[in-house]
């Protein structure tokens, strides 16, 4: 997709993201909102599913999750009828664990080969396949100093263009909007790719 991205952003400057959404949906002929099921991802997926119910909802399953991950994801998925596409590592993770002994630390040369095989494979995989010419994700700058580089719309090395509806929200927002929609959270969640909350998994940085 071919956009002035510049332009696009300070167009939607002071939008609220509900706003965002509606602007983006009418931008594309074939979008995809992802999902880790991660804290307040509910917020995200209630809000762009009122919009546009049908919307592929893409869920790449690291098998890593934790048990209160999956519950979470179940109900999520039930309670908002999403049209959810899950794709999964190529190796299961019971044999990347006899193979590397474990989740790799950060500092450890396997772990680069590990984020690639959980998490960056399955989702360029997705990708290739699904054809999406618009992404929603549900990054915020607050989050990482990496993220405050970027902004609400930019474009996949791929030219998919990423949309971030609640880059400008904070914490507080977030918990707001879940408590005004009657929406489930989940804290107790695991990222095997990332030793520390402000480190990148790679999907932002890379693809």
């Amino acid at each position: 997709m071919s956009i002035d991205l510049t332009a696009a952003n300070a167009a939607l400057e002071g939008k609220t993201p509900e706003e965002i959404v509606a602007w983006a949906l009418g931008q594309s002929e074939n979008p995809l909102v992802t999902t880790n099921f991660r804290p307040y991802e509910a917020v995200i997926l209630h809000m762009v599913t009122r919009i546009k119910p049908d919307i592929k909802v893409l869920w790449v399953d690291s098998g890593y999750n934790t048990s209160a991950t999956y519950r979470f994801a179940e109900k999520v998925i039930k309670d908002l009828n999403l049209n959810i596409v899950t794709y999964i590592p190529e190796m299961t993770a019971a044999r990347r664990n006899v193979l590397m002994k474990g989740i790799p630390d950060v500092d450890d040369p396997l772990h680069e080969e590990f984020t690639r095989q959980v998490k960056l494979e399955p989702f360029q995989r997705a990708l290739a396949e699904l054809k999406p010419d618009l992404w929603f994700n549900a990054i915020r700058k607050d989050q990482t100093e990496f993220r405050q580089s970027l902004d609400v719309v930019t474009a996949s090395k791929d030219g998919v263009l990423k949309v971030a509806p609640l880059f400008n929200w904070s914490e507080a927002q977030m918990d707001a909007y879940l408590e005004e929609h009657g929406l489930p959270n989940e804290t107790d969640y695991f990222d095997p790719t990332k030793a520390l909350e402000t480190r990148e998994c790679g999907l932002h940085t890379q693809l």
